[in-house]
């Protein structure tokens, strides 16, 4: 299986109705949302590294197949120079070891601040860094690494070492009508997108605006990437974002499970060789989909 399909987080109670069944238990959570899509970014470790025993059981409840692609911890990449952090990042790894095959590529997303004033220190670090072991993928957020000479630079480095790049897709959130609500949980940043693939491996992040219309050209256009990376014989994983995730009270406003649910539909409208989404294999309807 080379796509793979999911949302940041699996542990949400306001996805009851739609993605959950009525009187689900939170304990219920990642095993329900393991037989609907097939990898979740695992966002919480960003802020917190649970410990083994919570690992294991993570792994003893999701089915052969699906993978958490796991966000390293702040106190690694929001700590300054990442060279004093390998330590942390090696004790994460090991941490984490009890998942086995339900690890998918880890990601270290870096602040804003992290410019390319600081290469020898990212090199370093992904030097150090077990690839073959786990797969890792960066994500930059300074501005200057989207530019020229540091975005052939970062590609080069990248590609050397085999390590991937996140591929933050925020252009639905800042396009579409003004909404107050909208405005104010708009903190992913406003970034370039570059179709740079530098690894085996791709991490797309697809911030989505809760209106579908909004989101449906950049989908399309993904569409035809991720066909293009499948002949390749790359391997995605595509994971939806919205910024505002409450429970919406008219039906024509969309939360990520619906988004991700429909992008699958989408790709397979347009003959994408993709294996069928678990969600679509269940009894129980989304509420919010039966619009289809």
């Amino acid at each position: 299986m080379n796509f793979f399909l999911g949302c940041a987080v699996w542990a949400y109670k306001g996805w009851i109705d739609e993605l959950y069944p009525q009187g689900t238990r939170a304990a219920e959570f990642l095993h329900l949302y393991s037989r609907r899509f097939t990898t979740v970014e695992g966002n919480t470790t960003f802020y917190a590294v649970p410990n083994q025993e919570t690992i294991a059981r993570w792994a003893n409840e999701v089915p052969p197949g699906f993978e958490f692609c796991l966000k390293l911890p702040r106190d690694i990449t929001h700590k300054g120079l990442l060279q004093p952090s390998i330590p942390g990042a090696l004790q994460f790894l090991e941490v984490t070891s009890p998942l086995g095959k339900h690890l998918g590529p880890v990601f270290a997303q870096l602040p804003p601040s992290y410019s390319p004033a600081y290469l020898d220190d990212l090199t370093a670090f992904l030097e150090a860094w077990p690839r073959t072991e786990a797969p890792l993928a960066v994500e930059v957020r300074h501005r200057d690494w989207f530019n020229e000479p540091h975005v052939s630079i970062l590609t080069n480095l990248l590609e050397k070492l085999g390590v991937g790049r996140v591929l933050l897709d925020s252009r639905p959130i800042y396009t579409g009508e003004d909404d107050p609500q909208l405005n104010s949980e708009r903190r992913k940043p406003q970034l370039p997108l570059q179709f740079s693939v530098t690894a085996p491996f791709i991490l797309i992040r697809f911030i989505s605006h809760p209106n579908l219309s909004t989101n449906q050209p950049f989908m399309e256009e993904w569409v035809t990437q991720i066909q293009q990376w499948l002949q390749a014989g790359k391997r995605i994983y595509f994971f939806v974002h919205c910024p505002i995730e409450e429970r919406w009270a008219t039906p024509r406003l969309w939360r990520s499970p619906g988004t991700a649910r429909y992008f699958q539909k989408l790709l397979s409208q347009h003959g994408t060789e993709i294996p069928p989404l678990p969600w679509n294999k269940l009894d129980y309807p989304p509420n919010q989909l039966s619009l289809w």
